[in-house]
């Protein structure tokens, strides 16, 4: 198939000193490419049909040099692509001619730097900084494997075959230490940056189509209902105890994660169709909104702060110094568990709401889970723990 390059001006386009710029453009496949050439030319002495720059133009020779130049190496970035023997069209040529990288010869970190400026871009919109801080991460970790592996400091996106990820997974659980569930993590960030490599042309297919990540099954940690009780009852003798219970507690009635807590507005709280309050809010980790009656006791929390503050519901405190606190008041409890945040969450889902019998998609709502599957898998296994206890009663009983 031929490549056609033709040189052309616009006539009706003239600067200031009566010059019009000089454009190539490139037919390859029934597809064109047009750029500046960065030459100017009196339209009086450009010849159309030799194309070429004529007497008296000042800049004659310069310019017609230029232009062979251009031309020669259009044709051997042209030559160089058949050669190579891989499917091509004209944008691939004029890349080659810039010397830009083709799309089938992308490296897999290239493309992963590619990947970070773009959802960079997306901070403070669709994600937050420590989700791209953990991409970061994740690309530092794959950069030591590849050198790790083979010795160099990147490799073509097309070399990668299923096997990578099962070389990859080995490393990060040798050389670097990971813990399962944080290894499948770093594999699911690059896949993504796999997805977007196909979806910009730079890969022509998944090399990861048949993976399946191991599976890991965590153990769901909350507090029963007898330690519930306990730590709602414990008188402290510090201020400050006292308030970290109790936006504990309250985040074991409404299962707010540790940012919607803490950035709870009054205004997030509205009275329903049934006449009651409910929170409005929306979750940081995934920015979907959902709603949760506001129960009694968490109702309470709020009419005790209420004074503290015209707009937040609740004291303000960072993540680190709330998690410490929570370690003493575990102690002072008699809690043999490592209480965080999260654990108020985990609580809400299970010791308030499904061993009182609220159904799964309730759950899932309440949690503001986008699926439903998402939370059959975290607390699947309480469900099923709590249908023993009722045999067990049942059999009991019997």
């Amino acid at each position: 198939m031929k490549l056609n390059i033709l040189y052309t001006i616009n006539k009706h386009k003239v600067n200031s000193r009566g010059l019009c710029g000089i454009t190539c453009r490139l037919t390859y496949n029934k597809k064109r490419k047009q750029f500046a050439t960065g030459l100017s030319v009196s339209p009086k002495n450009w010849n159309r049909k030799k194309q070429l720059v004529e007497p008296p133009e000042p800049d004659e020779q310069y310019s017609n040099q230029q232009l062979s130049l251009i031309r020669n190496n259009i044709n051997q970035a042209f030559l160089f692509l058949q050669v190579k023997g891989s499917p091509f069209d004209v944008m691939d040529i004029y890349a080659q001619h810039l010397g830009v990288t083709p799309k089938d010869e992308m490296g897999v970190l290239e493309v992963y730097r590619l990947y970070l400026d773009r959802i960079n871009k997306l901070i403070g919109k669709d994600i937050q900084l420590v989700t791209y801080k953990k991409y970061q991460e994740s690309y530092t970790h794959l950069a030591d494997f590849i050198r790790h592996k083979y010795k160099r400091n990147d490799i073509q996106l097309k070399t990668l075959k299923e096997t990578f990820l099962d070389d990859y997974s080995y490393f990060l659980r040798t050389e670097k230490n990971l813990a399962q569930s944080t290894l499948n993590k770093a594999i699911q960030r690059f896949r993504k940056v796999v997805k977007y490599a196909i979806s910009q042309d730079y890969l022509s297919k998944d090399p990861f189509m048949l993976h399946r990540p191991k599976s890991v099954k965590k153990e769901v940690v909350f507090l029963t209902k007898e330690e519930l009780q306990t730590l709602e009852e414990k008188e402290f003798d510090m201020d400050r105890l006292t308030r970290i219970r109790d936006m504990f507690v309250f985040c074991c009635y409404t299962g707010l994660g540790f940012s919607e807590m803490v950035n709870l507005r009054k205004t997030d709280i509205y009275v329903e169709f049934d006449r009651k309050p409910w929170i409005h809010v929306k979750r940081q980790k995934t920015k979907g909104a959902y709603k949760i009656p506001l129960l009694k006791k968490a109702e309470q929390i709020i009419e005790k702060y209420n004074v503290e503050s015209k707009e937040k519901v609740l004291p303000g405190i960072t993540n680190q110094r709330f998690n410490a606190y929570l370690k003493e008041i575990a102690n002072l409890c008699g809690i043999k568990k490592n209480l965080t945040h999260h654990v108020a969450r985990k609580t809400f889902a299970t010791t308030v709401l499904l061993y009182n019998d609220v159904p799964m998609e309730i759950v899932s709502k309440l949690l503001g889970h986008s699926k439903l599957q998402t939370t059959q898998d975290h607390y699947g296994q309480i469900v099923e723990r709590r249908i023993s206890e009722e045999i067990d009663k049942l059999e009991k009983g019997g």
